[in-house]
């Protein structure tokens, strides 16, 4: 009985036993994460709209809107009046119901959901004057006053607002190739923006009781209408800026007849608007190329600005195919211009600026803007306006076509730190700049504001480098972007970020993609490929309304250089550089095989085998190399060798024949994500050095180690990866062997 248990228990006994042994799990499929996988997955699909190669297709369409503008200045009040008739021309193939403009002033407005919508905190040292204007005094009451909306024949026509958008209702459906016209009058209370904030409004000087106004998203907009999103109708929160479609442009402005102004387009009266003498200095500064004329002088400014006429007196500008209007007023003006020639076309270089901003302006500002408008036409198109303006508006930076504000002034000594000159030179370069992205190059800024703030970054950084004065640029130079690219992951996002999503405005859409375009035009592609692409996308485009995928096919299609990976790692994501030298093995030539190599078979051709003898190569820290063959290689002195190049060589090849002397292995890493190419600089025993660039795709079939071997005549002393700080390397201790010491604060 107890055996036959047993009997029965034992099968029980190994069934159990199966049942607990693990079986491994099958492994999990994985999806396509290679570095070098093409975008289709990210891009939009081409179309008839616009074409796989970047560039726009056969049906490309844009919408048109024209303005006829009237407005006033009520100086004493800090108001500003208007009545606009715009005329708006459906060139989509669609109807549309209703039309969309853009309300900008009412960001400000006491509804404005934009201060609800920003977290807040208490800034426990606070200025009397800025305590008191954030809890202490009523707020402006700012935002647009609509007086009405009507039609061509005067009829009031049917409107919402909601915040920044107001939507015209259509009695009917615009068909395609229609065109409307209706009128808008409002007003709005003008802004202190160095108190209130705001990219607009006007700067107060306590010491003569003037005004210097720069005025701009003064009127009811047009919104874009396009093939990509339909309406760009989205909220004005602050950070993502303005889309707008292209048109005519006639404004009357009307100001105190003591006021000198600039505005984007040509001035129509300039003889009502200028004394006599004033004509003739205006007239000068056009044929003036190398030194600015100065057409209102500081003396007859000062005049006026103790004046406050209570006369006035109207400007006239028309402008044609551009996006927007800006100005720029004050009784406190001087205002000096030069001509520009470009390549195929003279155009103006114009400032207007206050005494406080002297003599720092006067010596720089219009220079500035001639120089500015050389080197971006020499890298995209000759610039097409026929002037662009610098106005001096302190706590500002802001541009509109043909004129832009600009910070920067002297102390009250008139004496100009270089910190603030060269501030100043920036941020001119940048905003005079923009004229070409996004003024006529014209993206969606408040999708993505890097198209233009990136795009015009690196174009800033080329031409702050071309003044030939060592510029500290402070965008463009990969080191530059490092402290941010090694930065705590909770507080980046991809470039690939929309406008209000952005939590470090200014790295993310500035200065990471000014970076990216530098290395890839410097490292990545060479400046002649690069430059070429870049000008293509430039004159595919101007005039017209791009997409991200837009600049990213056309710089491959006008290059061929496949760059998926590159727009991949640097656009799509958050990862960062880091490339490394892992390992460096010297190896040793022997004819003595190791027990490893005592076996090994080389490959001849396709299908066949070598019989030896060989040469073989032996690692130095190999136990059984002999300590005789720790030398470098004299190819006369070893036999085999000797007898091959003897015996099959000819007597060209042999007057040509290299006489490496040292062989090295050098495994290199990846701890970064980011796909680079590899820069090597080598260091020699006799003090010279060598440089070798391995491009990205030398990563293709292993993300995390490359490996490259070199056979020197020369013994290597030491291996530098990166040595100029190219590509934005986060962490340089892994970059050299020997591996460099790092000393501390305290050696």
């Amino acid at each position: 009985m107890k055996k036959a248990t047993l009997l029965l228990l034992f099968p029980a006994m190994l069934f159990a036993q199966e049942k607990t042994t693990p079986t491994p799990p099958k492994q999990q499929g994985k999806y396509d994460t290679n570095k070098f996988s093409q975008m289709y997955d990210l891009l939009a699909t081409p179309n008839m709209f616009r074409t796989a190669a970047g560039a726009p297709g056969p049906a490309y369409y844009q919408q048109q809107a024209d303005y006829k503008i009237d407005i006033e200045l009520d100086d004493k009040n800090s108001r500003l009046s208007g009545a606009e008739t715009i005329t708006y021309y459906n060139n989509s193939p669609d109807k549309l119901e209703y039309l969309w403009l853009q309300m900008d002033q009412n960001q400000a407005a006491k509804n404005s959901q934009s201060p609800l919508a920003e977290s807040e905190r208490i800034e426990t040292t606070m200025a009397p004057s800025k305590f008191a204007n954030e809890y202490l005094k009523q707020g402006l009451d700012r935002g647009f006053k609509l007086e009405y909306v009507k039609d061509a024949k005067g009829n009031p026509m049917t409107y919402t607002v909601n915040q920044t958008m107001m939507r015209i209702d259509l009695p009917t459906p615009m068909k395609p190739g229609e065109k409307i016209t209706f009128s808008v009058k409002w007003w709005y209370n003008i802004n202190n923006y160095q108190q209130d904030g705001g990219r607009s409004g006007y700067e107060f000087f306590e010491k003569d009781g003037n005004k210097l106004y720069v005025i701009a998203q003064f009127y009811p907009r047009m919104a874009v209408y396009n093939d990509v999103e339909g309406w760009q109708n989205q909220q004005f929160w602050g950070s993502g800026e303005f889309a707008l479609p292209f048109g005519n442009f006639d404004v009357n402005i009307t100001v105190p007849a003591d006021h000198v102004m600039e505005a984007t387009g040509e001035l129509l009266n300039p003889a009502e608007v200028f004394t006599a003498e004033q004509m003739k200095r205006y007239e000068l500064a056009k044929k003036s190329f190398d030194n600015p004329v100065v057409i209102v002088t500081q003396a007859e400014a000062e005049a006026a600005e103790k004046g406050f006429s209570t006369k006035k007196k109207t400007w006239k500008f028309s402008a044609k195919n551009v996006r927007d209007f800006g100005i720029a007023t004050s009784r406190k003006f001087i205002f000096d211009a030069m001509a520009v020639k470009l390549s195929e076309k003279t155009v103006m270089a114009t400032s207007v600026y206050p005494k406080e901003a002297n003599p720092l302006w006067g010596e720089t500002s219009t220079r500035t803007v001639a120089h500015t408008l050389k080197s971006y036409s020499s890298h995209t198109f000759d610039y097409p306006y026929p002037k662009a303006v610098s106005v001096s508006a302190e706590d500002q930076g802001m541009e509109y076509p043909m004129i832009c504000w600009n910070f920067g002034r002297p102390d009250a000594n008139g004496v100009t730190s270089p910190q603030v000159k060269n501030g100043m030179i920036g941020v001119i370069v940048h905003e005079v700049g923009h004229n070409f992205f996004p003024m006529i190059v014209n993206s969606d800024e408040r999708q993505w504001t890097w198209m233009d703030e990136g795009l015009n970054s690196f174009m800033e950084y080329m031409a702050e480098q071309e003044l030939g004065t060592n510029f500290p640029s402070r965008r463009g130079p990969a080191k530059n972007i490092v402290p941010y690219m090694s930065g705590d992951q909770k507080f980046l996002e991809p470039i690939m970020s929309n406008s209000e999503s952005i939590i470090q405005f200014g790295n993310n859409a500035y200065g990471k993609p000014a970076t990216a375009l530098n290395i890839l035009r410097e490292t990545v592609m060479g400046r002649e490929l690069f430059d070429h692409a870049f000008k293509t996308y430039a004159n595919r485009w101007k005039f017209k309304h791009p997409t991200p995928e837009d600049f990213f096919r056309t710089m491959e299609d006008a290059s061929a250089f496949d760059l998926d990976w590159f727009w991949r790692g640097w656009f799509y994501s958050t990862d960062f550089v880091d490339i490394g030298i892992n390992d460096v093995k010297q190896y040793y030539v022997t004819d003595t095989p190791t027990t490893e190599l005592k076996n090994a078979k080389v490959r001849r051709g396709r299908f066949g085998e070598e019989k030896g003898p060989f040469v073989y190569l032996v690692e130095g820290t190999n136990a059984e190399l002999k300590e005789s063959d720790k030398k470098a290689l004299k190819v006369d002195e070893f036999k085999l060798l000797a007898d091959y190049v003897n015996e099959k060589l000819t007597a060209e090849e042999k007057a040509s024949l290299n006489a490496p002397k040292y062989f090295y292995e050098v495994e290199f890493n990846k701890p970064g994500g980011l796909i680079m190419p590899i820069l090597v600089e080598l260091t020699y025993e006799d003090g010279t050095t060598e440089n070798f660039k391995y491009p990205a795709q030398i990563w293709r079939k292993n993300n995390d180690t490359a490996k490259k071997v070199y056979a020197t005549s020369k013994a290597i002393k030491k291996i530098q990866i990166d040595p100029k700080l190219e590509t934005a390397d986060i962490d340089v201790t892994n970059n050299s062997w020997p591996k460099a010491e790092v000393k501390s604060k305290f050696d």
